[in-house]
C-alpha cells in the first residue's frame, strides 16, 4: 500500500493519471453530446447532407451564399439545418417576432454564452438578464450624450487627417495596399482612443505589427468556428485537453487579456474617472470588478473595430465596381463643400446635407452587412409568424446577408448596388429595421449606430474626394474568412492614385 501511494504521488505518474482522467472525462462528455444530437446527426435530408459533406462549396463561394440560396428557395424564407438544431430565417415578420415581440423568449442563451464566453465573458454581446440591462443602460447614457458624440467625431476626424490620408498618399505609386488591413488599423486606433483614452498607433506610416490585433483576430475566428461544430462536445473535449484549435484559442485569449488588464491598470493609475471622456473611465466609476471590466473592454473593441472596418471594406469593394456611384458622391459633396479635392474633411452639419452619401453607405451594408447573421436560443417552444415551429432550447438565426439578397424584400434589382432605392425626392428614407436588421432591432438595437455611420461616411468621403481607389482583381464574388464579423479572405488589395490620375483609363477594376 505504501508503495502504491508513493507511485501515485510520483510527479510523472501523477501527471499521467491526471491526463488519463482528463481524457476519460473528455470522451464521456463527447459521447453525451453525440447521444443528445444523434437524431439530428443521422438526418438524411439534402440540406444536412450537404452541410456535413461541405458539398455546397462546389457551387457557392461562401456558406452565407449557400444559405441565401436555400432561403430564397423556401416559400416562407425560413429553413432548418437539423444537424445544427438551427432554424434560419430571412423573413422580416419573423425577425420582428424574435427580436421584439417575443424578445424574452429569445435570449443569447447558455449555448451561445458557452461558445463565446472565453473571449467575450460577460460583455454586452454575450450577456442576458441583469448584466445585459446594466451595460445597456450605462452605454445608452454615455453614447446618447452630445458631448460624447462630439468627442468621438473629433477623434475620427483627427485620425483621418493625421494618419489615414497621409498613409494612403505615401502609398501612391507603390503597388498594392490591403485596404481592409488599413481600415482595421484605423478603426482600432479610433476605438482605443474613444473607449480607453489610449493610442495604440497601428496606423502609423510604418504600419507596425500589433501582436494584440493578431491575437484578437485569431481568437474571434476560432471562437466563431466553435459554432460550426455539429456537437459542442468536440470543441469542449479539445478545450479540456488543451489541444489543437482550443490550445491556440487559449493562447490568443491570454494575449488579449493581458492588454485588457493593462488598459484597466493604466486607467486606474490616472484616476479621476468622472472627469474623463473615454467610455472605460465612465464604467470604472461604477464597476470595481476587473474581470467584468475586462469583458466590457473586449466588447468595446469588437463593436468599434471589426464592424466599422468590415463595413468600409464592403463599401469600397462595391464602389470599385460602380464608378457612377462614386461620381455622384463626389458631385454631391462638391455642392456642399466646394470642389477642392484637398478639402476632404466634412463637418457634421455638412454631412447632414449629403443624402446620397448616406444612402450609399446603407446600400453597401444591405449587401455586405458587417455581421452576416445573429443567433438566439429559444427558451421555450414557440411558433414563428410564418408557421415554423421552434423547439425550446434550439438555435434560431436571422440572416441580414441573405435578407439583402431577397427579391421578395428588395425587388428584382436586389443584387444591384443602387443607393437610389433609399431616396425619395432626393431625401434619405430609412427602411424598417426588421427588413434591414444590420444594426439589430428591438431592445438590443445597436446603440452606436449613428456614430458608426458618421465614422463610415467621414472615411468614405475623405478617400473619395482625395484619391482614386481601384480594387485589384476581377473576381465577381467576395470570399469571406470565418469570424464574428465579415472579413474578406485575402484582404482587399487596391491601387491608390491621385484623384483624376486614372481618368479615362479602363478597366475600373485593375487586373
Amino acid at each position: 500500500m505504501e508503495r502504491l501511494f508513493s507511485l501515485l504521488f510520483d510527479p510523472p505518474v501523477h501527471s499521467a493519471l491526471l491526463l488519463f482522467s482528463a481524457l476519460v472525462l473528455a470522451l464521456l462528455s463527447l459521447a453525451l453530446y453525440l447521444l443528445r444530437s444523434l437524431q439530428a446527426t443521422l438526418c438524411s435530408c439534402d440540406v444536412c447532407a450537404s452541410y456535413l459533406s461541405s458539398s455546397w462549396s462546389s457551387e457557392f463561394p461562401n456558406l452565407c451564399d449557400w444559405y441565401t440560396h436555400l432561403l430564397r428557395s423556401s416559400p416562407t424564407g425560413t429553413i432548418h439545418v437539423h444537424v445544427l438544431r438551427n432554424t434560419i430565417t430571412a423573413n422580416p415578420v419573423n425577425v420582428e417576432h424574435i427580436v421584439r415581440a417575443r424578445f424574452d423568449n429569445y435570449p443569447k442563451g447558455k449555448p451561445f454564452n458557452a461558445i463565446l464566453g472565453d473571449l467575450l465573458g460577460r460583455g454586452i454581446f454575450n450577456a442576458d438578464g441583469e448584466s445585459w440591462r446594466f451595460q445597456r443602460k450605462m452605454a445608452s447614457l454615455e453614447l446618447g450624450s452630445v458631448s460624447v458624440r462630439a468627442y468621438a467625431f473629433d477623434i475620427v476626424r483627427g485620425e483621418i487627417e493625421t494618419r489615414l490620408v497621409p498613409l494612403l498618399a505615401s502609398r501612391m505609386g507603390c503597388g498594392n495596399v490591403d485596404l481592409q488591413d488599413v481600415f482595421r488599423r484605423f478603426s482600432f486606433d479610433s476605438i482605443c482612443k474613444f473607449s480607453f483614452g489610449l493610442d495604440p498607433g497601428c496606423l502609423q506610416l510604418s504600419l507596425p505589427v500589433s501582436s494584440f490585433a493578431l491575437a484578437f483576430d485569431l481568437a474571434s475566428r476560432l471562437s466563431a468556428e466553435r459554432a460550426a461544430h455539429v456537437s459542442h462536445g468536440v470543441w469542449k473535449a479539445k478545450r479540456l485537453l488543451n489541444v489543437g484549435s482550443e490550445r491556440r484559442l487559449r493562447d490568443a485569449i491570454k494575449l488579449v487579456n493581458a492588454l485588457a488588464e493593462e488598459v484597466i491598470r493604466q486607467r486606474r493609475r490616472l484616476g479621476s474617472f468622472a472627469t474623463r471622456n473615454d467610455l472605460l473611465s465612465r464604467f470604472m466609476g461604477t464597476v470595481d470588478d476587473d474581470v467584468y471590466l475586462r469583458d466590457i473592454v473586449i466588447s468595446f473593441l469588437l463593436a468599434g473595430r471589426d464592424t466599422v472596418a468590415s463595413a468600409l471594406t464592403g463599401f469600397f469593394w462595391l464602389l470599385s465596381r460602380n464608378p457612377e456611384v462614386e461620381r455622384l458622391i463626389r458631385g454631391e459633396s462638391d455642392l456642399v463643400m466646394g470642389s477642392s479635392a484637398g478639402d476632404v474633411l466634412a463637418s457634421y452639419e455638412q454631412m447632414q446635407h449629403m443624402h446620397y452619401l448616406h444612402a450609399a453607405v446603407h446600400e453597401s451594408m444591405r449587401l455586405f452587412p458587417p455581421v452576416q447573421f445573429d443567433s438566439k436560443f429559444a427558451s421555450a417552444d414557440d411558433m414563428l409568424p410564418d408557421g415554423t415551429a421552434v423547439g425550446g432550447g434550439t438555435r434560431v438565426t436571422y440572416h441580414p446577408y441573405a435578407m439583402g439578397r431577397m427579391e421578395r424584400i428588395w425587388g428584382p434589382d436586389c443584387l444591384e448596388f443602387r443607393p437610389e432605392r433609399w431616396l425619395q425626392d432626393g431625401v434619405f428614407r430609412p427602411e424598417s429595421l426588421y427588413k434591414f436588421p444590420v444594426f439589430q432591432a428591438g431592445p438590443r438595437a445597436c446603440l452606436g449606430k449613428e456614430m458608426a455611420v458618421v465614422e463610415m461616411k467621414s472615411v468614405a468621403l475623405a478617400l473619395v474626394r482625395r484619391f482614386d481607389v481601384r480594387v485589384v482583381g476581377t473576381d465577381q464574388q467576395a470570399r469571406f474568412s470565418p469570424g464574428l464579423t465579415a472579413t474578406m479572405s485575402g484582404g482587399l488589395p487596391v491601387i491608390v492614385q491621385e484623384r483624376g490620375a486614372s481618368a479615362g483609363s479602363p478597366p475600373w477594376v485593375v487586373e
